[in-house]
């Protein structure tokens, strides 16, 4: 089997009303492309139905395939699953509630073809616009822990590490999942410190971003 040039990784958890909505919608922007691909849901655990509505779709989207966690791990432990899971020559994850438009590759592929090992999303940066914010208590806890770990791992240029919109080469990937250990909260700054540890390259680019509840 050739080698996939995008490998697509959605988590999943309690998102059977609508990553049905999210998968035609990959689907659609990716047939429009002109390089090969493949959409890989990893479902974490989940006491709905996003297993099988999931599976429905693969009968419509050749390119999917369901990996069905039976036990709740953490969306650390199954992003990481998914990165060494896939194939693809480059590896994109992206929260499955859509909050982040798969359409921002169209930006963040040309700086990996320039060479860049790493592409991390960000709400913060010049150029980002948050459509629909969360709600003002989230926003503020998630800033002072935020900073607290940025003071610690000493990441200041990253005002975001926890957009969900992430996407690695082959190489990046397999090494930083390969030592991945944190399976919940902190798994964003996990990585990120990783990818500098290993002297890998890391760029930011700005998202449109959507809170989904």
């Amino acid at each position: 089997m050739e080698q996939p040039f995008l490998s697509v990784i959605i988590p999943a958890y309690k998102e059977g009303e609508r990553i049905g909505r999210n998968l035609l919608e990959t689907d659609k922007y990716l047939k429009g492309k002109n390089f090969s691909y493949e959409i890989i849901v990893i479902v974490d655990g989940s006491p709905d139905n996003t297993a099988e509505i999931s599976r429905n779709y693969a009968l419509q989207i050749p390119h999917l395939r369901v990996i069905d966690n039976t036990e709740n791990h953490g969306k650390g432990y199954v992003v990481r699953q998914g990165l060494l899971e896939a194939k693809g020559r480059y590896r994109l994850f992206f929260d499955a509630d859509g909050s982040t438009s798969i359409t921002h590759l169209d930006a963040f592929l040309p700086l990996l073809e320039e060479g860049c090992d790493a592409v991390i999303g960000s709400r913060k940066i010049e150029g980002a616009f948050i459509q629909v914010h969360q709600p003002r208590h989230r926003e503020i806890m998630g800033e002072m822990g935020n900073w607290l770990i940025r003071i610690v791992l000493g990441l200041w240029k990253y005002p975001d590490t926890q957009c969900g919109f992430k996407i690695l080469s082959e190489k990046a990937a397999e090494a930083v999942a390969s030592r991945m250990v944190v399976d919940r909260f902190g798994f964003d700054f996990e990585l990120i410190t990783l990818l500098h540890k290993l002297g890998f390259s890391v760029k930011q680019m700005p998202v449109r971003w959507m809170n989904e509840e």
